[in-house]
């Protein structure tokens, strides 16, 4: 099957993309420098069964940035995760760009999916794709950025019946991008530009992780005055208007993390503006592992126990319910702090068979059940579709639930 697309980052977008476009009859190349690390599945977007079907329909990957030159679109989806100082690295994205920009023909439409700065098209992509090919973006190739939209473990919402937004660098680079994506999903949205497009995410993004840290200080508050905080989640979610329902947790994780542009597209340059709210909720959500520690501390002390030398079991490491991916998982740190205080762990997760914490393997529980009742204390951590939550309730010689799936009285709720 001749390529017609090549995807460049087989990561947690790439892979959904390459599989959408695949699935669509569009022959498409992945290229990724170290492509059988992507394809492992073992913390990756797809399934290992996915991704064998994902090979069996025609995808291929390479490591030949030649090919990247016999195709008329390109999808740069390269990770742009946030450095010590919150501001998205874009090393990665800045090598692909290279690699691309030296085999770049003209009439290919480039793509940005992967999350940046607003001006990060304009002001970082197509210098480097202009001075690496010697083209012109909007003259002698098309350049626009789509956002990348994928929630893993999602059974709802998919690529096809998800909308992409759109914002090209002209009108012809929009609609070059759209007709694209246009075979993919069931609706495209045309952004004014880049700019709007990046920015569309930016809020997305921000909009998640602000409604959560609302959430989080209403489940300390509640806690503080006695009151049943997921009772109240069920009162107001059925508000018809103005409200939509979040829920508090041990800590906010995933790829899309929350960005104060306070540095303009990486320039240095300061807006003088800083997104209070969004810092806000980074300090509250940071908060949340801290504040599960303490309450372990609690429960256990409040049953006999101290944090030193107990038994705890951790339930569901991952940063979503039913994927395998702990990209940025508050589990992490819970365990440190856990560890630092003297606690023996142990964890158990159905997608994730082995876990480090400080450089050591954390034990994995053979027996949930086992396990549960060997605990002085569980804490649930990741609600997983496989976990019998009623069994594990009566099991369990304590629970902690942070994300309140157990059944009203069953156990400790965040």
């Amino acid at each position: 099957m001749p390529a017609d697309l090549a995807v460049i980052g087989l990561g947690h977008l790439g892979l959904p993309l390459a599989q959408a476009a695949t699935s669509a009859g569009i022959g498409t190349i992945g290229y990724d420098p170290d492509p059988p690390a992507a394809l492992s599945g073992a913390d990756g977007p797809l399934t290992a069964t996915e991704l064998r079907r994902l090979l069996s329909a025609g995808f291929r990957t390479t490591t030949d940035p030649a090919a990247l030159g016999r195709v008329r679109t390109a999808v740069l989806c390269a990770p742009t995760p946030l450095g010590e100082d919150r501001a998205p690295d874009l090393t990665a994205l800045a090598d692909a760009a290279r690699t691309l920009a030296a085999h770049l023909r003209p009439h290919t439409t480039v793509i940005l999916e992967s999350t940046a700065y607003p001006g990060t098209t304009e002001e970082f992509l197509r210098p480097l794709l202009e001075e690496g090919s010697g083209l012109t973006a909007g003259r002698d190739f098309h350049l626009a950025c789509s956002p990348g939209r994928h929630d893993p473990g999602n059974r709802t919402h998919h690529y096809a019946n998800t909308p992409k937004v759109i914002g090209g660098l002209t009108p012809a680079c929009t609609e070059a991008a759209a007709a694209f994506y246009g075979r993919l999903t069931d609706k495209v949205v045309r952004a004014r530009g880049p700019r709007e497009a990046e920015t569309a995410k930016l809020l997305e993004t921000n909009y998640r992780h602000i409604n959560i840290a609302l959430m989080n200080e209403m489940a300390v508050f509640c806690h503080d005055i006695g009151v049943d905080l997921w009772d109240v989640i069920r009162c107001a979610e059925t508000k018809p208007f103005g409200f939509q329902s979040f829920r508090p947790g041990p800590g906010v994780g995933g790829h899309a993390a929350p960005v104060d542009p306070n540095h303009y597209a990486g320039t240095g340059r300061s807006l003088g503006h800083p997104l209070r709210m969004v810092e806000l909720a980074q300090e509250v959500n940071d908060r949340m592992p801290r504040y599960v520690i303490q309450r372990c501390a609690t429960l256990l002390n409040e049953h006999g126990k101290s944090a030193r030398g107990a038994r705890v079991l951790l339930l569901g490491v991952t940063y979503k319910p039913d994927i395998a991916d702990q990209t940025g998982s508050p589990s992490r740190e819970i365990a440190a702090r856990l560890m630092e205080l003297g606690a023996h762990l142990t964890y158990h997760d159905p997608y994730v068979h082995r876990w480090n914490v400080l450089d050591r393997p954390v034990p994995r529980a053979d027996s949930l059940y086992e396990a549960a009742a060997a605990a002085d204390l569980t804490v649930l951590l990741q609600a997983h579709r496989t976990y019998d939550l009623q069994g594990l309730s009566v099991k369990a010689q304590l629970l902690l639930d942070t994300r309140g799936a157990t059944p009203t009285g069953a156990a400790h709720r965040l």
